[in-house]
C-alpha cells in the first residue's frame, strides 16, 4: 500500500489510478523465471505496512504466534551464556 505522506508521486499511484484498484497490503511470490505470481497473501485487517520479509531456508511450513499467546511461553529457548534458558 502507499505510504501516505512519507513516499508520495511514485508510479504505484498512477498505476493504482489507470486500473481504477484500491491498495492492499500482503506479500507475492514471484516465479523469477516467467514473472508470474504463484502464490500471495493479503492482510484484511490490521496490518497496513509489512516492514521486512525474510526467506527461511530449509523450512517448509513455518508458523507463527501471537506475543500474547499462551504457547510462546512454551516454545522459546534462549542461550543464556551457553546455558539455555527456557521460557
Amino acid at each position: 500500500m502507499p505510504r501516505d505522506g512519507t513516499f508520495t508521486g511514485l508510479a504505484l499511484d498512477d498505476e493504482l489510478k489507470k486500473r481504477d484498484a484500491d491498495p492492499w497490503c500482503g506479500v507475492q511470490v514471484i516465479d523469477l523465471r516467467s514473472g508470474d505470481i504463484v502464490e500471495w497473501l493479503r492482510f484484511e485487517d490490521g496490518v497496513t505496512e509489512l516492514y521486512d520479509v525474510a526467506v527461511i531456508p530449509g523450512v517448509r511450513n513455518p508458523g507463527a504466534l501471537a506475543p500474547s499467546a499462551p504457547e510462546l511461553s512454551r516454545i522459546i529457548t534462549i542461550d543464556a551464556g551457553g546455558e539455555g534458558l527456557r521460557l
